[in-house]
Formats: C-alpha cells, sequence, structure tokens
C-alpha cells in the first residue's frame, strides 16, 4: 500500500469522486440512491473537515470518504455518518481501510466521538472493513425500503471513540 496516498479532498477531484460514487451505485449495493448527486449537491451534504481521497502512485484518484452530520441539532455535533467509496479497478488493496482509518483519525482530532453508517447486509466486504476497524453492528432496519424492486435490510453499525470521553 505504499502506493497509495490518503489526503484532503478538493473540487478538483470532483469528477473522478463522482465517477466513482457512480460505480458503486451501479453495483447495487451500496445506496438506495441510483444517480450520484451533483458537485453542488455533494459539497453541500458533507462536512469540509473530513473529505479525504486516495491516490494512487499516478496520482489518480481511487477511492473516497466523507461524512454528514447526523443532525443539526448541537447536541449531536459529535456524531456523523459516512460513506467510503473504491474505484472498483483498486477494489481488494486496503484503500477502504486506509481512508477509515484516515477519517478516524481525523474525526477524533476534532473531537467527533461516534461515526455511523448504514450498509446493506448483503455488502459483506463493507461489513467486514467495519467489523475491523472497529465498529459494531446496533441494529437492523428490516425492509426499510425498495431498491431495483425488492425490499432492502440496512444494517446499522458505529465506532465509538475509545479516546473521546
Amino acid at each position: 500500500m505504499a502506493d497509495i496516498t490518503v489526503r484532503p479532498m478538493t473540487a478538483g477531484d470532483a469528477a473522478r469522486v463522482l465517477a466513482i460514487y457512480q460505480a458503486g451505485l451501479d453495483g447495487g449495493d451500496a445506496s438506495f440512491e441510483i444517480t450520484a448527486p451533483t458537485w453542488a449537491q455533494f459539497d453541500a451534504g458533507k462536512l469540509p473537515a473530513h473529505r479525504l481521497v486516495a491516490v494512487g502512485d499516478d496520482s489518480m484518484v481511487i477511492g473516497w470518504i466523507a461524512v454528514s452530520p447526523t443532525s443539526a441539532r448541537a447536541v449531536y455535533a459529535g456524531v456523523v455518518e459516512h460513506s467510503v467509496y473504491v474505484d472498483p479497478a483498486a477494489r481488494g488493496r486496503g484503500v477502504a481501510r486506509l481512508l477509515l482509518d484516515a477519517l478516524i483519525a481525523s474525526t477524533e482530532a476534532a473531537g467527533v466521538w461516534t461515526i455511523q453508517s448504514g450498509v446493506f447486509g448483503e455488502n459483506t466486504a463493507s461489513l467486514r472493513l467495519h467489523e475491523r476497524a472497529g465498529f459494531r453492528v446496533i441494529g437492523v432496519r428490516e425492509r426499510v425500503a425498495r431498491h431495483h424492486g425488492r425490499w432492502r435490510d440496512v444494517i446499522l453499525l458505529e465506532r465509538r471513540s475509545p479516546v473521546i470521553t
């Protein structure tokens, strides 16, 4: 993984970030969404301080991670929900784990005590990734919505920081 670097996401990364996002959506097990947002929508919904990209030795973006606030209420300022996506051609190289570890460091440095996510049960690679990074299952939203004509369950995950008390 020495050929992969994690750095802050910039507006210049928009085309690659959204292309990777769309590739994940096209796979069918990443989100209820079917079309990636515009950059303006993405930018408005993600916290600027915790947007990261992974780049290969050719400086091409091969993955990204970002967080959204879970609530506008001040008491939830330390709780975020994250998304992580990796270019299909770069999967299996540890990119998602590098991004997740960098996000954990970033959020903890900022006082965030809980990172949440919702993952389709069929997305076993994502579930394993999160478990290895210290996330735990806190529940299942059974048949929460239809996706491509079928009901989907969403497994709710969270990671509580052991350093923020």
